[in-house]
Formats: C-alpha cells, sequence, structure tokens
C-alpha cells in the first residue's frame, strides 16, 4: 500500500432518512442515491501542498496531481477525497462524518491504510471492510474485532517473497522499508522468517514515511550508498509506497545501480514507476501483487465514462478537467502534467463540450494506469458487503433506519459465501480474504517497460504455480544471479561458519572421511553408516563397502591351493611307492605299511584342508576346517610319537628306563588316546563356541567376511595340545637320532619336528598382528610348512633309498650296515655301570680269561646289532650267525 493511496476504504452501511444526503463543499466527492449506501473512501490525489511557514494555525493542505490508480470504481462506490497524509486523510473523514452527522446514522467505515485502521477500530461498532489494508496485526480479531479484508495480509507476502528468495538460492539481501506501521510490521515478520530459512540481511534501511518530511532525499541517498558498499548484494527487497520507490529509482538510476528488486504489492505495478525514463537500467523487478480478476467489463465501462454525468462526481469532474488542462501535451508526459496541477489551478466553468472531447480522446490514459489487482479487492469487498446486505434484509424491511446494528451485519458478514468469475469466496477465522498473489517480473517490450504475470502464489500450501515454460525459463534465471556473502559450498563441502554474526558469511571446508555432503551450503556433513559404507575426502554420497574374503581367483589362494594339491600328489606317490615296495627293510622300517597308511591318511587331510579356508567363509567351513586340521594332525603327531618312542624303547639300556617304555609302548592305545583328547577339546569347542561367520567392518572401506574363531581359549587350546605331543615326539626322537645314516628315522622325525615349531612359533605373532582378508593365507601357510616339513622329513629319505638307492634295500645291504654301525659306534657307546652289571648277569662269556673291557665292547656290539635288527624286522637268526657271541633277547 502507497503512502499517497492511504486507503481509508470505508464502506458505510448508512439507513436513509427523509433529509437527503449532504456533502461537504470542499469534499471531491462522488454520490448516487439508494436506501442503502455504500461508502468508500479512496485515494484521489498524489501529494500537498505546503508552505514553507507552518500555518499559525491547523488547516489543510490543497492537493495537487490526480490519483490514477483510484479514479476509476467512481461510479461503484461513494469517493471521499483523501489527500496524501495519515492526518489529511484522518481530516477528511471527520469531515465526511461532521458534514453528515445530522442525517446519516453510521453502520459500518472500511480502511484501506493500517494506521487509520487501528485507530477507527477503536471504536467497536463501526464496521470495516478494506481492501488495501495488509498489516498483519489486523488480523488479530481480539483487537480487531470488526475489522475485516479482501487481501491477504503482509505475512503471506513476506512469507511468498522468503520462499522466492530460498527457492532461487539467494541468502545474503538488504530491504527496505518506511518507517511506519507498514513498513515496521512488515519488516519484523520478514527478518523473522527469512532466519527461519537461514537467509541474512545485510542491512535494513528506513525511509520517512511522508512525502513532506524534508529529510527524505538524505535517507534515500543513504540508502543509495548503503547498496553500493554491499557489493555481494543483488537482491533487495522493497517496501515501500509509490512515491518514494520513484525517487529511489530514479537516483538509482543515475548512479548506475542495477540489482535485483523485489517489490510489495503496493507497488508492483505502479504505471507510474514502469514509466520511468531508462527504467530498465536499475536491473530486474519480480513483484507481488493482489489476484487480478477478469477486467474486461471494467475495460469497458472506462471506454464509456465519458457518457456519465459529472454533476455529482467532482473526481470524474476534476480528472476530465485535467485532461483537458494537458490536451496538447505528449503521452510521455501527459502524466508529469496532471502531476504538476491542483485543484485551485483548474477552471471548473470550462467548456463541458470540449472537455468531454478531450476526455474522450485521451480516456486510455485511465486505463493504462489501472491495477487489476487493486481493482479485484475492490469489487470484492463490495461484493461481499453487498450479499452480506442481501442475506440480511430477506427477513427485515431494511428501508427502516433502525432495521439492523452494525454487530448483525457483522456476524452475517464473517460467514457470506459469494462467487465473482466462476471462483467461490469467503472470509477465514481472521477476517481475511486469502486469495493469493500473483507473482510479476518487469519486462520491456517494444521499448516500453511492462508487468507481465509470471506465476500464482498458493498462500495455502506455499507454493508457485507456473504454468508455461516462459516463466519456468524466467525463474532459472533468476536462480542464476548470485547473492550471497559467501561463495556456494559445492557438494561434498560443508560451511565453517566464521566470527561474523550473519550465518550467510562462512568458509568452505571439505567433508572429512566418511561424511559426505549432497547438497550445495550444507551446514554440516553427513556421516555414512561405517558399518556398510564409506565414504573418501570430499565426497557427495556414500560408498556400499565391498565385501572382501580370499577368493578362489586371488592370485596368492590360486598359489596355496596349488601347494596343497601338490602335497596331495606327493601323499598319493608315496603311498603307491610304499605299497609297491612293501616287504623291504625300508619300508618295514617306518612301522609297517598300516602306520604309513595313517601318516600318509593325515597328511591328505591336512592338505585338504586348507580347501576350507578359501572361498566365502560360511557356518559349515569355518566349523571344518579348524577341527578337521586338528584331529587330523593330531593322528599324524600321534603316529610318529609312537614311532619316537618305538626308537627310544630299542636304544635304552637301563633296565629300569626298559622296564617302564615297555609296560607305556602299547601303539594303538597311544595313538587312540592322543587323538582322541583333541577330539573332546574339539567336540567342546563346537559346542560352546563354535567358529561362526563374521563381518568385520573395523576398516575404512571394505568389510571382512571372516570365520571368527568363536573362542580364543579353544584355539589355542586345539594348538597347544599339538604342540606339546610335537615336543614329547620331538625329545624321543633326538635321543634316537645315531642311527645308521640310511636308516636314520629318529633323525628326520627331530627335523620335521623343528620345522613344525619354527613355523607355528612364527605363526602366533604374525597371526595376531595379520589383518583382513589374508588372514587365513596365513594359517594356510604355516599348515603347508609343518606338513610339508614332516612328510618330506618322514617319507622322502625312504623314498630315495627305495627309488635310487636299490641296492641298499635289500637284507645283505641291512646286515653289512648293522656290521659297520656297530664296528665304528660301540666305541662311542658309554654304558653305565648299573648297565654292565646288568649284562654280564645275562651273558656267559666265550672267553673267561679275557679282560672285562674287552667283554663288554663285544657285549655293546652285540647289543646295538640286535636293536637294530629288531627296528628293522630283520631276523636276527642270521645275525647270530655273523656273530659268534650269545644273541640277547629280542625287545
Amino acid at each position: 500500500m502507497a503512502l499517497l493511496i492511504i486507503l481509508i476504504t470505508c464502506f458505510v452501511i448508512i439507513l436513509a432518512t427523509s433529509h437527503p444526503c449532504q456533502t461537504p463543499d470542499d469534499f471531491v466527492a462522488a454520490t448516487s442515491p439508494g436506501h442503502i449506501i455504500i461508502g468508500g473512501l479512496f485515494a484521489i490525489h498524489e501529494k500537498m501542498l505546503s508552505s514553507e511557514d507552518y500555518p499559525r494555525r491547523p488547516q489543510i493542505q490543497k492537493c495537487v496531481g490526480q490519483h490514477k490508480r483510484k479514479e476509476d470504481p467512481l461510479q461503484v462506490t461513494l469517493i471521499l477525497q483523501k489527500p496524501g497524509s495519515y492526518n489529511a486523510a484522518k481530516h477528511s473523514n471527520i469531515r465526511y462524518w461532521e458534514g453528515n452527522s445530522g442525517v446519516l446514522k453510521f453502520h459500518c467505515v472500511l480502511v484501506s491504510i493500517s494506521t487509520f485502521s487501528f485507530n477507527l477500530n477503536k471504536n467497536p461498532i463501526i464496521l470495516q471492510v478494506s481492501y488495501e489494508s495488509t498489516a498483519e496485526i489486523l488480523s488479530d480479531k481480539i483487537r480487531f474485532p470488526s475489522f475485516l479484508r479482501t487481501v491477504p495480509s503482509d505475512f503471506y507476502q513476506t512469507k511468498a517473497m522468503v520462499h522466492l528468495i530460498q527457492k532461487s538460492g539467494w541468502n545474503w539481501i538488504g530491504i527496505i522499508t518506511t518507517d511506519d506501521d507498514y513498513g515496521r510490521l512488515a519488516l519484523n515478520a520478514f527478518a523473522i522468517q527469512t532466519a527461519e530459512k537461514n537467509v541474512c540481511i545485510a542491512f535494513k534501511e528506513v525511509l520517512p514515511a511522508f512525502f513532506s518530511d524534508n529529510t527524505i532525499d538524505i535517507r534515500i541517498n543513504q540508502t543509495l550508498e548503503k547498496i553500493m558498499a554491499e557489493a555481494q548484494v543483488n537482491v533487495i527487497v522493497v517496501f515501500l509506497r509509490q512515491f518514494h520507490v520513484f525517487n529511489l529509482f530514479n537516483k538509482a538510476i543515475e548512479r548506475n545501480i542495477n540489482k535485483i528488486w523485489i517489490a510489495s504489492d503496493n507497488w508492483s505495478t505502479a504505471t507510474k514507476i514502469t514509466t520511468i525514463p531508462n527504467v530498465k537500467k536499475i536491473g530486474k523487478v519480480v513483484g507481488f501483487a493482489f489476484k487480478r480478476g477478469n477486467m474486461s467489463s471494467f475495460h469497458s465501462f472506462l471506454q464509456n465514462l465519458h457518457m456519465f454525468p459529472s454533476d455529482n462526481n467532482k473526481p470524474l469532474h476534476e480528472c476530465a478537467m485535467l485532461l483537458s488542462a494537458c490536451a496538447y501535451v505528449k503521452d510521455s508526459d501527459l502524466s508529469q502534467c496532471i502531476f504538476n496541477h491542483s485543484q485551485g489551478t483548474l477552471p471548473y466553468k470550462a467548456n463541458k463540450e470540449i472537455i468531454k472531447k478531450n476526455f474522450f480522446l485521451r480516456n486510455d490514459f485511465l486505463w493504462d494506469y489501472t491495477e487489476p489487482g487493486l481493482i479485484h479487492s475492490i469489487q470484492l469487498a463490495v461484493f461481499a458487503l453487498g450479499y452480506a446486505i442481501r442475506d440480511l434484509c430477506q427477513a427485515q424491511d431494511c428501508q427502516n433506519p433502525n432495521a439492523f446494528q452494525p454487530w448483525e451485519l457483522l456476524d452475517v458478514l464473517k460467514n457470506v459465501t459469494f462467487t465473482d468469475g466462476g471462483n467461490s469466496f469467503h472470509f477465514d477465522a481472521h477476517g481475511d480474504l486469502n486469495t493469493g498473489y500473483d507473482v510479476v517480473l518487469w519486462k520491456e517490450i517494444n521499448d516500453h517497460m511492462t508487468v507481465n504475470k509470471m506465476a500464482e502464489y498458493d498462500l495455502q500450501n506455499d507454493v508457485f504455480i507456473i504454468t508455461d515454460q516462459e516463466a519456468k525459463n524466467e525463474f532459472k534465471y533468476l536462480q542464476q544471479i548470485q547473492s550471497k556473502c559467501s561463495p556456494e559450498c559445492s557438494p561434498g563441502q560443508m560451511k565453517k561458519t566464521t566470527r561474523s554474526q550473519h550465518i550467510c558469511c562462512y568458509e568452505c571446508v571439505n567433508c572429512p572421511e566418511n561424511h559426505y555432503s549432497n547438497q550445495t551450503d550444507m551446514d554440516h556433513c553427513l556421516l555414512c553408516n561405517n558399518e556398510t559404507h564409506w565414504a573418501p575426502v570430499r565426497s557427495t554420497t556414500c560408498f556400499e563397502k565391498e565385501v572382501e574374503y580370499l577368493n578362489w581367483n586371488d592370485s596368492l589362494a590360486i598359489l596355496l591351493l596349488a601347494l596343497s594339491l601338490l602335497g596331495i600328489i606327493f601323499v598319493l606317490a608315496i603311498g603307491i611307492i610304499f605299497t609297491r615296495n612293501l616287504n623291504t627293510p625300508v619300508v618295514k622300517s617306518s612301522g609297517g605299511l598300516m602306520v604309513c597308511y595313517v601318516i600318509l591318511l593325515c597328511h591328505f587331510l591336512n592338505f585338504i584342508s586348507t580347501g576350507f579356508f578359501v572361498g566365502e567363509p560360511q557356518d559349515f567351513t569355518c566349523k571344518t576346517r579348524q577341527t578337521l586340521f586338528g584331529v587330523s594332525f593330531t593322528l599324524c603327531i600321534s603316529c610318529i610319537l609312537m614311532k619316537s618312542l618305538k626308537i627310544l624303547l630299542a636304544f635304552s639300556f637301563d633296565p629300569k628306563l626298559q622296564n617302564f617304555l615297555k609296560c607305556l609302548y602299547k601303539p594303538i592305545p597311544i595313538i587312540f588316546t592322543c587323538t582322541g583328547i583333541q577330539v573332546v577339546i574339539c567336540t567342546l569347542w563346537l559346542t560352546f563356541a563354535a567358529p561362526a561367520v563374521e563381518e568385520n567392518v573395523s576398516l575404512p572401506r571394505v568389510i571382512i567376511l571372516e570365520c571368527e574363531e568363536g573362542s580364543i581359549l579353544a584355539f589355542g587350546t586345539m594348538l597347544g595340545y599339538i604342540a606339546i605331543l610335537a615336543f614329547v615326539c620331538f625329545i624321543c626322537a633326538f635321543k634316537g637320532r645315531k642311527l645308521p645314516e640310511n636308516y636314520n628315522e629318529a633323525k628326520f622325525i627331530t627335523f620335521g619336528m623343528l620345522i613344525y615349531f619354527i613355523a607355528w612359533i612364527t605363526f602366533i605373532p604374525i597371526y595376531a598382528t595379520t589383518f583382513g582378508k589374508y588372514l587365513p593365507a596365513v594359517e594356510i601357510i604355516v599348515i603347508l610348512i609343518s606338513n610339508y616339513g614332516i612328510l618330506c622329513c618322514t617319507f622322502f629319505p625312504k623314498c630315495y633309498v627305495i627309488i635310487c638307492k636299490q641296492e641298499t634295500n635289500t637284507k645283505s645291504a641291512f646286515l653289512k650296515t648293522i656290521y659297520s654301525y656297530s664296528s665304528h659306534s660301540v666305541d662311542g657307546l658309554a654304558m653305565s655301570h648299573a648297565s654292565l652289571d646288568s649284562l654280564n648277569s645275562n651273558i656267559t662269556v666265550a672267553n673267561p680269561s679275557s679282560s672285562g673291557k674287552s667283554a663288554t665292547w663285544q657285549k655293546g656290539k652285540d647289543l646295538q646289532a640286535q636293536a637294530f635288527a629288531h627296528l628293522c624286522r630283520v631276523n636276527t637268526t642270521s645275525i647270530s650267525k655273523s656273530f659268534p657271541r650269545k644273541r640277547i633277547s629280542s625287545i
């Protein structure tokens, strides 16, 4: 609402009496008789004439210039003069009531300017229906119970502006308002709503409300200086009246200021401003206007306005006089010519025919200055009152001056529903007729600035309704214009606010790892779900973690599986070799075919178990792989331990130890007992804390699918038990390591156990520190090393003898080896006195004259030969023939 359009829309319901309606002579008014007169107050002039010296006593100032935008509806309503200030408007209203106090009874008043509405509504019996008062506070029905309006409140206008600003991506804007209720209330509402949408106001400039204020030019210049200083502000919201904007734009054009101006409903469609010379230089104007209705009938009315009598219509007569006075002025200068004329300079007694002719020739001037939205809201106000009076008068005689009271009409008016142009209207609980807004855009067409409807704003749903592609393109163009305190933070970044008081001034920093931002100017980065997703630095999205495990096509897995397959081939080859050489001394010295087959089967199962460590972990594979390895490897060590005990038993010369070993040496029970303990350990493990598949999400970018061992204690117990058996086997084999080289199985068992210990001692720290999909590969490597070590040390030397040295794998070669071993190693034999005494008590000496030392030497040779023959399962009869000494009983 413009300052000089201080609408005091007074629709007054006046019950006629016997006296005719009288109008004061100095009023510019239009009247029409009727039983019920609907009256309204409209702006007729743009400003007041004032002298430099203040008058000594109060007086009404003379007005100058025809106010075009309110000239049109003169034939519809009673028009009262409203000069361009609140005081003059108030005085005009008082004069009107004083002039008619003797003949009229007040029923309702409607006011368009918010300030006047506040004061007039102090009288609760005066009903007001405003067509232009938009102050939000007037929706408060406790303070203003009798106020209604046919336009939305400024709350919705500021909300629409904020929505447009946010939709266009602006967050650093300026605002200019007037220093009155209209400006201050709009500024407060706008500030609250922008804060909710994270839009910052760079500056707030407040101009004097009245044109008569001699500081207005100074304040406009200061405002323009502020606009130029804030170079980053390219969008300015303007809540001003038309004469403010007119002066502001004229000075802005001189300073070459080019911005985006968001216009309030008070001046968004003002022809006076669109016709400013070079107005296109100020930039783009996007405004909000009251929704327009069908203007065809009104246009026709204006075309025929010169035919209406002007005797009782002083504004129409004055308009005709002004057009006549400016008859010879160019169309471009017509507005300024009319603006410069005052009431006192017009010849009211001019030739009527000439006046009518000039009015007819220039009556398009009125149409050019028509504001469709304002005309529509006036029509809605008249319709609302007309329908309410109709409904109220259907049950009573309204010709009676006391037929109804103002509050009765108010009750009917609040609930009235009426139609216009096929649309239905009614007042809401706040007394507002929320019709919404038209979003308009100023565009230059054929060197003339025109106001074009770009969209509609649905205030109920807070959305813009865009109907054509051109309007969509205009919105896209607006979004390309930057009005920000800081550069836009791109996706992948976040805002880091500085010490500035505005949240719109910030720095852009990259999102850290595992965080992302997918929109511009995000306040903070969003955290990815660390269990399933990840994100690099400055990421715009979260990436799903890749599930990893030791896959079949992994190069390391292929290598390890190839080694396992090679080991299986070795096992099968050894089994074939031993089967084909079953009765040879080498095979017999290995414990026989059955023991060899059991050990080879254990090695075969150990190599097979490595396949359960490769591929996608499953519950079955997780439970099988450790159990299969643990039991099979324990069985293998148990068989080797049995062989080590046999060697120790054969070469023990202490009768007490020999008797103990004879009682202990039970091959089958030993193997079953040692293996059974491991079976019990694995059974308890699988029962109470079985291994299971687990997703390890601790790595930043991958999910490791692995077998969780269930119980580290059980896992350690299983491996520790194998280590204990291996250590006992190592001790026993170490004591029998000095057998003949070609048949020295104990020495190779010792080497095999050493390889096992080295592999698993190394495994423990590596297994504890290795992380990821290659953890199973570490265990495969250790299994292969220990398995290959024992397999090679146990069977490869024998296979070498069987294949490459067949001449040594015969009975004669065996006897020769025994003789040679006995001849060369008996000197190093250290026997205790207890052992000698034991031997002397059981051996008959052939030559009693020989010394004791000689007898001991000879018996040692016989004892070693018998023990080795027992290990190799060679018939001791042949040995006794070669050695003429008494045979020692085989063990």
